[in-house]
């Protein structure tokens, strides 16, 4: 499955499969598209992915031999880090191409861009060199120049954990906070020197203690694990503003007209904590003990409209599955309600879907309940 667009590579997932069996390049695609389908939503659907330009085309290699198949699969990414590495797991997880059983193991991720920083390097070099040669006259001014931008963009170490900080961290009354030290370099070329950062998913005593003290605006990534440190940010710390990249891009990557446009979007902590909660809804109690059941298995559970379970199974087979079925009522599972699901549900006159989360991409139905495990009680 080919993108009308082009991919502007950033990394290289690539993996070996076994395969008990004989199987086919087309079998091995269909398995890397149908199994991780489902998984966490449109956002990180190869489908989807491939459509938009932010996944290439894939390649596979493979050979047969004694009745068994073995292979390479090659997936371009023009994705963040951690996209990249949620997909790299994912592919992982496909354990069976076409009728037969087979295993899946990452052999890398590659940044495709070395190759072309260790050239880049190396031609800077050299016209570093004829430069400083042809202009030495005007050496002394260059290096005082140099030397300045170098005194502005200074990082520091802050508080007993050696965060990276900017000079103001101190003597400010309001503060910033990022995700890494390459966010701290960044706002300290664009001026901003108020600026500490997280260095890690665990927030640290010190952030703690500084958002007791000072107004704290958090700027985050665009992705998901930006998402995943507001969570954490707003349950343990008095943070007052959050701010976020794009979507998509990190902190570190944007230009300062993009700096200033995203610290003026800023949005107060309860504004950002009342779109996210939602009224739980009452549910019967063979749901709930599904859902403590289900939850980090990626599996599903199908009941009838008695509450009585019909099958289990992989969240891979979900979508397939439930196509065959009837007297469906409500179905549980640990992943992402998609489009197609909520589609099938329709079709089937199935009540209940609960799952982990709802993407944001799909219509409302109007006879199927869409529930997160967060939202349900008994």
């Amino acid at each position: 499955m080919g993108s009308s667009q082009t991919v502007t590579v950033k990394y290289a997932i690539r993996a070996r499969f076994e395969v008990e069996g004989v199987v086919e390049k087309s079998d091995v695609i269909g398995a890397v598209f149908g199994q991780t389908e489902g998984l966490f939503g449109p956002e990180l659907d190869l489908r989807e992915l491939q459509k938009s330009g932010r996944i290439g085309r894939i390649e596979i290699d493979l050979e047969s031999k004694q009745d068994k198949t073995n292979g390479t699969i090659l997936i371009p990414t023009s994705l963040d880090r951690v996209s990249t590495a949620i997909i790299a797991a994912s592919i992982e997880s496909i354990d069976r191409v076409g009728p037969c059983s087979a295993k899946v193991t990452l052999n890398k991720i590659e940044d495709v861009r070395d190759a072309r920083r260790r050239a880049i390097i190396d031609r800077a070099k050299k016209v570093l060199h004829d430069w400083t040669i042809e202009t030495m006259p005007g050496a002394d001014e260059i290096f005082r120049e140099v030397s300045e931008t170098l005194r502005l963009a200074r990082v520091e170490k802050y508080g007993p954990e050696d965060l990276t900080a900017g000079p103001d961290i101190e003597g400010a009354k309001e503060i910033i906070i990022v995700e890494g030290r390459a966010d701290v370099i960044n706002l300290l070329k664009t001026g901003i020197q108020n600026v500490i950062a997280l260095e890690g998913a665990k927030i640290p005593e010190t952030i703690i203690k500084l958002c007791r003290e000072k107004e704290a605006t958090a700027f985050l990534d665009g992705d998901r694990g930006g998402d995943l440190i507001l969570k954490e940010l707003t349950q343990v710390t008095n943070v007052k503003y959050i701010a976020r990249a794009p979507p998509g891009k990190e902190v570190e990557e944007l230009n300062p007209k993009e700096i200033e446009a995203a610290l003026q979007l800023r949005v107060p902590v309860g504004k950002v904590k009342a779109k996210e909660e939602r009224r739980k809804i009452l549910v019967p109690k063979q749901i709930i003990e599904a859902t403590k059941d289900l939850e980090g298995t990626l599996e599903a559970v199908l009941l009838n409209k008695k509450m009585e379970q019909i099958v289990r199974l992989p969240v891979s087979e979900l979508a397939e599955k439930l196509q065959e079925m009837k007297d469906v009522d409500t179905v549980i599972f640990d992943g992402v309600i998609t489009q197609r699901l909520v589609d099938i549900a329709s079709e089937k006159n199935i009540k209940y879907l609960v799952a982990a989360r709802v993407s944001e991409a799909i219509k409302e139905p109007l006879a199927v309940h869409l529930l997160t495990f967060r939202e349900i009680e008994s």
